[in-house]
């Protein structure tokens, strides 16, 4: 049995831009506990409440799915882009994948170039770690015998992964951008390891 906020979530699927009353009618529920329902949901990034005029007076408050939201409910997009990747790789070049692969990563990087000037590694790497959650991943970062350690603990990449290890380049080279310095994968999860890990030498200062 679904419960009343899955119903919610199912209800602006198939009818997005709801306002509460209609929530309320689809569901079964009084206004008072959609409203607390949705809090909830905003606050998790699944839903969003947006401004909309209908007519003379005051506009009315309507509700729809965000991105993350939409991707609650089951989808073939995968099988989709496993089935295209496939293609590709039958009709091009394996660098020609791998490149545009990396060129994904490069214009992401690219986005954020402004923000990331003048930052120290740290800050850095507390950026990409920040990037990459956005994207999808669980990673964590730390300081070891003078290197920098990049753990990716989950990895959205991963069903495409095993049958598309080229995907791996896309966080390795958004890394390597970002820091301005080449990472270097120690661990992989597609390898049967339990992280993906990346290792960055720091620049070392040379002294007079």
């Amino acid at each position: 049995m679904k419960s009343t906020r899955d119903k919610i979530l199912q209800t602006l699927l198939k009818k997005p831009r709801s306002t509460i009353n209609d929530l309320a009618e689809a569901v079964g529920i009084n206004p008072i506990s959609v409203r607390h329902h949705l809090t909830n949901l905003q606050m998790e990034g699944l839903v969003e409440g947006q401004e909309e005029r209908h007519g003379v007076g005051r506009p009315r408050l309507v509700y729809l799915l965000t991105d993350e939201g939409m991707e609650h409910f089951p989808t073939r997009y995968m099988r989709l882009t496993t089935r295209l990747l496939s293609q590709m790789k039958e009709t091009m070049p394996g660098p020609v994948i791998t490149n545009l692969f990396n060129q994904v990563a490069e214009d992401l990087a690219s986005q954020y170039a402004n923000d990331i000037k003048g930052l120290s590694m740290e800050e850095r790497l507390d950026f990409v770690q920040d990037i990459l959650a956005q994207e999808g991943f669980t990673v964590e970062w730390e300081k070891k015998d003078g290197q920098y350690h990049i753990h990716e603990t989950s990895c959205p990449y991963y069903q495409i992964g095993v049958a598309h290890p080229e995907v791996c380049a896309v966080d390795q080279t958004l890394i390597s951008k970002m820091l301005a310095l080449p990472a270097n994968k120690v661990q992989c999860i597609l390898s049967g390891n339990a992280q993906c890990t990346y290792v960055v030498q720091p620049v070392a200062v040379k002294t007079k």
